[in-house]
């Protein structure tokens, strides 16, 4: 397979994705763990198993030596643009955001990583915490509710794809673990909380009122969440999370 340079979409230091005829094609960095390659590909297959309409996976390959994942490709625009494009409709695009989110969550994939114990291995691994702060926190996680929910660990808009028909999509399930709802939206609101505290505020409203649960119990995980994302390459910087790790008991 050869990748037309022109077709790049997302470009990050381990991983650039392509549109090709053959669909959506990841081909990772050799810095990046092939374990990780092939546990994203299982997540997608495992998923599919729910029967949530969701982008299929279509091959594991090598292109130049390098691993890459080619995944079918869903036509029309990431949720995200027709935010930012059209922001008097926010209400409406964030309510149809929450809505899918809770459908994901009715589902079951009992193959999945549990969530609590990739939040324990991510809490223990932390070199940014003293013993102390790390204890706490898994202290606060064993007396959280065990549930095995299909959660996607990194739901936001720019992971949802709108087709013409409004028909929205889930992308993306290489963070994709069985665990607790108001874990996962924990990190939906901490990812709109980056970009606009506003649009977190409305989307953690629209949730716990669409799925009738506290947001004092949302809140709950914002601590063991943002402590899970101290030591992972993403848009999360360690002042950022530091706060909410810091944040009081509500």
């Amino acid at each position: 397979m050869k990748l037309d340079k022109s077709r790049l979409i997302v470009k990050r230091s381990y991983k650039e994705v392509y549109k090709t005829d053959e669909g959506i094609v990841k081909i990772f960095e050799t810095i990046h763990p092939k374990s990780a390659i092939f546990n994203e590909a299982l997540n997608t297959v495992r998923v599919e198993e729910t029967e949530l309409d969701i982008p299929k996976l279509k091959e594991v390959t090598q292109i130049d030596g390098k691993w890459a994942i080619v995944i079918e490709y869903k036509p029309g625009k990431t949720l995200e643009e027709m935010m930012r494009a059209d922001p008097e409709r926010l209400n409406e695009y964030m309510a149809g955001f929450v809505e899918i989110q809770l459908k994901m969550h009715k589902k079951r994939a009992p193959l999945l990583n549990p969530m609590r114990e990739k939040l324990k291995r991510q809490i223990n691994s932390l070199t940014a915490l003293d013993a102390t702060q790390r204890y706490e926190l898994l202290m606060r996680l064993e007396g959280m509710p065990k549930h095995a929910k299909l959660c996607h660990g990194d739901f936001n808009p720019s992971n949802v794809i709108v087709e013409r028909n409004g028909r929205m999509t889930v992308i993306d399930w290489a963070h994709a673990t069985q665990g607790n709802a108001s874990a996962d939206a924990a990190m939906t609101y901490l990812l709109f909380a980056l970009e606009d505290q506003e649009k977190a505020d409305l989307y953690l409203d629209l949730f716990c009122k669409k799925s009738d649960t506290a947001k004092q119990y949302v809140k709950r995980w914002l601590p063991i969440i943002a402590a899970s994302q101290l030591e992972k390459e993403n848009e999360l910087g360690k002042d950022f999370l530091m706060q909410w790790i810091d944040v009081a008991e509500e």
